[in-house]
């Protein structure tokens, strides 16, 4: 599989101050905003540390815009899990790979605009042991997912689309010789 020739541009940080400063002046200007929609998902970076590139299972899911993007496995938790018992059950069902978390990796936030309404979404990372599993994504109970790959730890930044998951991807180089013997 290819690498994307073009990643993703980064947009604008949005913070809450920028955030609050626009409502505030849409609101000046008599503008209409739409309704903000709270979102939290869970997932990881799960790498098989049998082998020695230290691969790392990821997807590939089609965009609201039709584009293919690579991007580590996550999910919104289901009904009382928290979100380390999240990332693990949705890797294994986007991926087929089953793994313990070794660590935590943070959060990431943006925010996406769907036709009626505004999505802030937090994603928490954690870094993951792979312990079993084949690589599917036939188990994938939403259907998003549409390839699934390994790629070596140290190329995992360069196949990723987005720049946050990137952070996130270096974040798990930098910490995984802390938990591994």
């Amino acid at each position: 599989m290819e690498c994307m020739a073009h990643p993703v541009p980064s947009a604008p940080k949005r913070t809450p101050l920028t955030a609050s400063m626009a409502h505030a002046q849409s609101q000046q200007q008599g503008q209409h905003t739409l309704p903000t929609v709270e979102e939290v998902s869970s997932g990881g970076v799960v790498v098989d540390l049998s082998k020695p590139d230290l691969p790392v299972a990821i997807i590939a899911r089609y965009n609201r815009g039709g584009r293919l993007e690579w991007c580590l496995p996550k999910g919104h938790p289901e009904g009382a899990e928290s979100n380390e018992e999240a990332a693990v059950r949705e890797v294994e069902e986007e991926t087929g790979i089953a793994g313990n978390v070794l660590a935590a990796l943070g959060s990431i936030d943006y925010w996406f605009t769907v036709s009626t309404y505004r999505v802030h979404k937090t994603v928490h990372h954690f870094l993951l042991k792979a312990t079993g599993g084949e690589l599917t994504i036939e188990n994938d109970p939403d259907h998003e997912a549409v390839d699934v790959a390994w790629v070596p730890l140290k190329e995992l930044g360069r196949r990723l689309s987005f720049p946050n998951e990137r952070r996130i991807a270096e974040l798990a180089r930098e910490v995984l010789p802390q938990h591994v013997d």
